[in-house]
């Protein structure tokens, strides 16, 4: 495929046609999961119900967890699209096609428009990418800010200005009012590091330096200044507080392994990662007729700089949240960027014969795209073998789980064949002759498996951990009463059932034992332990029903009489 004589409008438009063709099918139609999906979804439904668009809230409460801006787009999306599951993802699909046009002409920028178009299927077409351009998170956001903060930075190690101190200043404050200080420390302590490998080297002016932290605190610190002068400071201090506790403890049981985010990242955001291995380090399998001396030439070649600032920004991300205790797959998530810019500075030397693409990166995209492959087509047909598997696990919550009904159709299980297909022939056809071309049909077969992954698998995989609590939830529409998770944290509840201001209370002792003036809906995990403690918590609680991993109980109204009812049907829950 010839590149250098493709128009940069023509491409720009395919890139935009090619994002809502795949970014935009398939976000509304599964519902919202716990935790944060249904957290800013909520948040934002708080918003333009309330009308408050200064305070962040969760059940009409103060929420200090996260500040702002993303929650402003998804409550704009609301306010156009109404209160509903693609509103809420909208915002990142946007965000997707917004971040490939940004990749496509930076990188034509740097490296021509062939390098361009790369590193913008490198991103693209990689697996936890796509997924995250579909989803209602906050990260997608947070990731381009920090991006386009370190870049700029980037642009200012090549040659002081003003512009450059200024927009990486905009984007680095934006990036704090999406996810608040890690952003400033992610961008801070890359360019630590950054100067650590060019021994301090920097032409700088002071009155740039003076700009860079005016422009953060205009923009970063405005919504935090904004709240110290409006008299909620006591929000500040337990946001500040949730951070550092983000990194001494293990939040919410999010814990993991040492090399947890470096297994993600390898097997996660493939293709990119396995060609980013040649751009990060010299590995095993190297050719014998490949020069060393010119292979590491052609590596640091294109653009040193930008290279420089992306090798070093992934190493600290890396090691950062390697370090911090609590491990979550997007905390990370920031290295798809430097790693799909790596992945194609080396598939762009690929192309040009300086280095090979070798045995080791073949074996790998395949072995993945198999284990991949078998991934979706064992979920897909789960319910054919589940029944040997249930009576082996031991949670109860998740036994109970499994008894739920789901099955995708073959389609899936094609899909799957279709991308281990695509990806052996593009291991054939990039050895024999690499071009762009090859690329553009491993990414048809990454992306319709996406697709399918997301249309037909999720929504297969929410039958079997929330569809039961969330259709309880959907059925309290609208009716006047309490509904109370007992004895786990969810959001779900809030969103699901349109909580109203006037009807939030979540005392579980009042709910439990107090005198109702409506009736309370309780939701309870299939857990043994939790029912007995919750018949002594409860005791005139009426069971109602039991369905794959949840059991449901009332307590009714109790200002007419009825604080004395035996619950009838209780044991029956129970047992």
């Amino acid at each position: 495929m010839k590149t250098q004589g493709l128009s940069p409008l023509v491409v720009n438009l395919a890139i935009v046609v090619l994002g809502a063709l795949f970014f935009l099918p398939g976000i509304g139609g599964v519902r919202l999961f716990d935790w944060d999906e249904i957290n800013f979804a909520e948040s934002a439904r708080e918003m333009l119900l309330t009308g408050d668009w200064f305070h962040v809230q969760i059940n009409f409460e103060p929420f200090w967890e996260k500040p702002p801006l993303f929650i402003w787009a998804q409550a704009l999306s609301m306010k156009v699209f109404g209160v509903n599951e693609f509103a809420a993802r909208f915002p990142n699909a946007l965000m997707g096609i917004i971040t490939l046009l940004t990749l496509f002409n930076l990188g034509r920028r740097h490296g021509g428009t062939r390098f361009g178009l790369l590193w913008a299927i490198m991103y693209g077409i990689s697996f936890l990418p796509f997924f995250y351009f579909k989803s209602g998170i906050i990260d997608p956001w947070f990731n381009f800010f920090i991006f386009l903060g370190i870049y700029y930075l980037a642009r200012y190690s090549e040659s002081a200005g003003a512009g450059n101190a200024a927009l990486s200043a905009l984007f680095t404050g934006l990036a704090v009012l999406t996810k608040g200080p890690v952003g400033l420390l992610i961008v801070g302590l890359s360019a630590l590091a950054w100067l650590i490998s060019v021994r301090f080297r920097l032409s700088f002016r002071w009155k740039d330096v003076a700009l860079w932290f005016a422009v953060l605190a205009l923009i970063g610190g405005s919504w935090f200044i904004a709240l110290a002068a409006s008299g909620n400071g006591d929000v500040i201090r337990d946001f500040i507080a949730y951070q550092v506790r983000l990194f001494e403890t293990r939040d919410a049981g999010h814990g993991g392994f040492m090399f947890y985010h470096f297994l993600i990242l390898l097997f996660g955001v493939t293709p990119a990662s396995f060609f980013a291995l040649r751009a990060l380090g010299r590995m095993p399998g190297r050719d014998s007729d490949v020069d060393e001396e010119a292979e590491a030439t052609a590596l640091s070649a294109a653009d040193g700089s930008l290279r420089r600032w992306m090798t070093v920004s992934f190493w600290v991300v890396l090691i950062l949240f390697t370090l911090v205790r609590t491990k979550i797959v997007h905390y990370s998530s920031f290295c798809y960027f430097p790693l799909s810019f790596l992945g194609a500075l080396a598939a762009e030397r690929t192309i040009e014969g300086k280095i090979r693409f070798s045995a080791w990166q073949r074996g790998m995209l395949i072995a993945t795209a198999i284990g991949f492959g078998l991934l979706l087509a064992a979920i897909t047909l789960f319910d054919f073998y589940k029944g040997a598997l249930i009576p082996h696990v031991r949670d109860a919550f998740t036994a109970s789980c499994m008894e739920a009904t789901s099955f995708s159709g073959a389609f899936p299980v094609l899909s799957s064949i279709l991308l281990i297909g695509t990806t052996v022939w593009f291991c054939i056809s990039f050895s024999r002759k690499p071009d762009v071309r090859s690329f553009c049909i491993l990414g048809a077969g990454n992306l319709l498996f996406g697709l399918t992954a997301i249309c037909c698998t999720v929504p297969q995989v929410e039958k079997y951990s929330q569809d039961s609590a969330i259709e309880f939830y959907i059925d309290r529409r609208g009716e006047d009463c309490y509904v109370e998770p007992a004895y786990f944290k969810t959001y779900a509840h809030y969103f699901y059932t349109d909580r109203q201001p006037g009807n939030n209370c979540d005392d579980f002792e009042y709910l439990s034992g107090g005198t109702l003036d409506k009736p309370c809906y309780f939701v309870l995990q299939d857990i043994p332990s939790e029912l007995e403690r919750f018949s002594a918590d409860v005791p005139d609680a009426e069971f109602l029903y039991r369905r794959s991993g949840f059991r449901f109980f009332v307590r009714p109204k109790t200002e007419q009489g009825s604080a004395d009812k035996d619950g009838e049907g209780q044991q029956e829950g129970i047992e």
